[in-house]
């Protein structure tokens, strides 16, 4: 049975309580909710890689994201037979996009803490995680140069694998040799926690409080401006938003390439979703090489 997972856990937390369950929420008799989940032996990656991300986000910034009480262990020291599971705080979260106040206090918590908070390993993540769908090996870089090039180069092989997009790919990899050497090489940074997925549909606003939230991460360490790609393509986020997360941390040197690093960043995700969607994003992806193919000595 579900609750068979989740009582211990639950028990341990609120020992005097009992729990009602409606999947994927869990109420106790002292009044705390909880969100639960339990997937099927073949999205053991996908939990891990969940959970992993928000204990990160959680010790960088806490109350920033849901906090994870209990998953399936990183390590594989649970059966190889049980269902990955998942048990975290519940919030009710409501949409941010018009929200002036709450954009400006993500933007400086994103600034001040999340992407304050750095990895001493180096760029990459511990776990593979998950862009929607799309598996991110990660694994660790000396150099961001190196950690984007293997991004890139994984989406790359996942499109040459369908069998399709090959001007796509043949562009990649010019972009591969060519752009990223030029444009990320130079820069002067630290390996910073990035939620990597950080587009309308996974911020909010706790309806209990009002402070802004984030969920859904695909977590690794890499260059700050990286986690703002996504967000710029898809809206959602007040001005405000965008102006406070500067204020408190200023676009990285040299600043006249700031532009072309946005859109460098962003064509992962044009790639990630041609991965995803198909061809409907290929030329958004065209689009984005050639700007950056033009651009570069």
């Amino acid at each position: 049975m579900m609750d068979d997972i989740f009582i211990p856990h639950l028990q341990a937390i609120e020992p005097h309580a009992q729990f009602t369950f409606k999947l994927p929420i869990i109420e106790s008799s002292l009044g705390r909710k909880y969100y639960a989940k339990v997937g099927s032996l073949s999205e053991r990656e996908q939990f891990v890689g969940e959970a992993e991300s928000l204990r990160a986000i959680h010790n960088a910034a806490p109350g920033l994201a849901p906090q994870v009480f209990s998953a399936v262990h990183p390590d594989g020291a649970a059966s190889p037979l049980e269902r990955p599971y998942f048990l975290s705080e519940y919030r009710n979260i409501t949409s941010l996009a018009s929200n002036f106040k709450a954009g400006e206090e993500l933007g400086r918590r994103l600034a001040a803490e999340l992407h304050a908070y750095q990895s001493t390993k180096g760029f990459g993540f511990h776990v593979p995680t998950f862009c929607g769908a799309t598996r991110q090996e990660n694994g660790w870089h000396q150099t961001w140069e190196e950690c984007y090039s293997a991004m890139i180069g994984s989406l790359l092989t996942m499109l040459r694998d369908k069998g399709r997009f090959s001007e796509v790919c043949t562009k990649g990899e010019e972009v591969k040799s060519k752009v990223i050497p030029y444009l990320l090489r130079p820069l002067k940074i630290s390996p910073a926690l990035l939620h990597g997925d950080l587009w309308s549909g996974n911020i909010g606003i706790d309806e209990s409080t009002g402070q802004p939230v984030i969920f859904d991460p695909s977590s690794y360490y890499g260059h700050n401006e990286a986690d703002l790609a996504i967000a710029r393509i898809f809206g959602g986020f007040p001005r405000s938003f965008f102006e406070k997360y500067h204020e408190h941390l200023p676009k990285t040197e040299p600043v006249d390439q700031y532009e072309l690093r946005a859109d460098l960043y962003e064509l992962y995700h044009y790639l990630n979703h041609t991965v995803l969607f198909g061809s409907s994003y290929a030329g958004s992806a065209l689009r984005k090489m050639d700007t950056l193919l033009r651009a570069c000595p």
